[in-house]
């Protein structure tokens, strides 16, 4: 494996959790995607594999460390020995609401609701994490400088947004992108998706 890195990776495990996504959103049968997702986990045991080579962790450490986090994240769910609860909390809010209290008492140096978001992310997905977390923690996006004409995003309820025709500049349409981003939140839909949902059907090949 002397050709392969963890940084030469990243480009196919991207690739393939793409693949996942397309395979759930087209409606693809079991076996395709039964495929699919072994692709990306022979991606997570060639990275394991790679780490392992040099002495540092296994494929065994990926595992009971997914296990263990799993068990200290979902206190709602699992006793500190990995048995299930009792009884679970009444509402998703108080779920997030203990989730988001054990992040913070892992990651402590953490100051800000935003730190943690992948720079990666796709941008529409993107600005969805952020209006999540940014709801979540109370805060409320300020007005652009210089952009008397551009409302400050909503997070709770979002307006129609306008057309981006109306952009004069990037940084207005991203503006508008943004809006756009908030509009669908507000409405339940997972903008990200949207666009790849009509991307394929603008763009599908005549049967």
């Amino acid at each position: 494996m002397g050709a392969l890195t963890h940084a030469s990776l990243v480009e196919y495990l991207l690739e393939e959790a793409f693949e996942v996504a397309e395979t759930i959103e087209t409606g693809a049968d079991d076996a395709e995607l039964r495929g699919e997702l072994g692709d990306v986990l022979l991606q997570v045991v060639l990275h394991a594999r790679l780490a392992e080579e040099r002495g540092t962790f296994t494929f065994d450490d990926v595992a009971r460390g997914l296990s263990a986090k799993m068990v200290r994240r979902n206190p709602h769910v699992f006793r500190a020995d990995g048995t299930l609860q009792d009884s679970f909390p009444a509402t998703v809010a108080e779920i997030v609401r203990k989730w988001d209290a054990v992040k913070t008492a892992e990651r402590p140096e953490r100051t800000g609701p935003f730190e943690g978001i992948p720079d990666a992310l796709p941008a529409l997905a993107k600005a969805q994490k952020f209006l999540d977390r940014a709801e979540r923690s109370g805060f409320r996006q300020a007005q652009s400088p210089g952009q008397p004409g551009v409302e400050p995003v909503e997070t709770s309820r979002q307006a129609q947004p306008p057309a981006a025709e109306t952009a004069t500049s990037e940084e207005e349409l991203g503006d508008l992108l943004l809006a756009v981003v908030g509009s669908a939140r507000a409405k339940g839909f997972d903008a990200e998706r949207a666009l790849r949902g009509a991307i394929r059907r603008q763009f599908a090949s005549p049967s």
